[in-house]
């Protein structure tokens, strides 16, 4: 039972990137793109090491991410008060309309996902799902 159940989070997780990146590929943004727009847009001001811990990468691969979003016109970099070493990355105004989109799509992806659960389901999924995240960060 625990190898079937582990196949199907693979198998979830695969559909899951699947199903997302259809969804955005009209709008030409990867999956690695929206996720980095909208943790700083729920995070204005991080730091590049910031966003990659929240990303669970390397500040090395957060930061050409950075870089080209940058570089696209969808975030920017400014000095920080506290620290002029490190920059704070924000979206621009021109990201907004994409993560408008961005969002929708999420909550469309999310709404096919979760229909016919209860409130109740989908905490004790996510209790669940909490404690197999935790077992495997321990490892």
């Amino acid at each position: 039972m625990k190898r079937t159940i582990s196949l199907r989070i693979s198998i979830l997780a695969r559909n899951l990137r699947n199903y997302f990146d259809r969804q955005v590929a009209v709008l030409g943004v990867t999956r690695s793109q929206w996720a980095m727009i909208a943790v700083v847009a729920t995070n204005p001001g991080a730091t590049q090491r910031m966003i990659a811990d929240a990303l669970e990468m390397s500040e090395a691969s957060a930061g050409r991410l950075v870089d080209r979003l940058c570089g696209e016109g969808l975030l920017t970099r400014r000095s920080r008060e506290d620290d002029r070493r490190a920059k704070a990355i924000y979206i621009s105004e021109a990201a907004e309309p994409l993560l408008e989109k961005l969002t929708i799509i999420a909550q469309q992806s999310e709404d096919c996902m979760f229909k016919g659960f209860s409130d109740g389901e989908i905490e004790t999924l996510s209790i669940l799902l909490d404690k197999v995240y935790t077992n495997l960060s321990n490892v």
